[in-house]
């Protein structure tokens, strides 16, 4: 089965964890890099006037993903990793899931977090792809290796 990791990482945290899943899973990596970068003070999700607040509070906002997967089609089974932010997905996640057809394809999302875990991403992901089979996913952590990361994709 053709599997691919996609990602989005703001600070490299979810990236680390989404190349161990491609090695586990044999799996094609692309990463989610948005059209304008996130800055520091973008993801002080303190303030809430910084970006990642505003995207986050207007559940219709798309930010720009800067390329695109190669021959989507390909893939039976796609992973989707993302830092957790507001108890979801990323609105950058939201545009990637809208952006192909995912209709007969398995998506699992994965996320990373100090603590929560995936909370509606899951049923967000339904909505945003149907046609998906959408499966409740994991919070992954700097703990899990390939050799543990290979066992649970097997379960799947």
């Amino acid at each position: 089965m053709k599997t691919l990791v996609a990602y989005f990482s703001a600070s490299g945290v979810t990236a680390k964890a989404a190349k161990t899943l491609a090695e586990a899973a044999g799996a094609d990596l692309f990463e989610i890099v948005p059209e304008t970068p996130y800055t520091k003070a973008d993801l002080n999700w303190m303030d809430k006037k910084s970006r990642s607040t505003l995207e986050m509070k207007d559940r219709a906002c798309r930010p720009g993903i800067a390329s695109s997967v190669t021959d989507m089609a390909q893939y039976q089974r796609v992973f989707v990793g993302f830092p957790v932010w507001w108890y979801r997905e990323p609105s950058i996640i939201d545009t990637f899931l809208e952006r192909y057809d995912f209709s007969g394809k398995t998506l699992i999302p994965f996320c990373t977090s100090g603590g929560s875990d995936l909370g509606e991403s899951a049923e967000n992901f339904r909505a945003l792809a149907p046609g998906a089979e959408v499966l409740e996913g994991k919070r992954l952590t700097h703990r899990d290796s390939s050799v543990s990361l290979k066992a649970w994709i097997e379960t799947l």
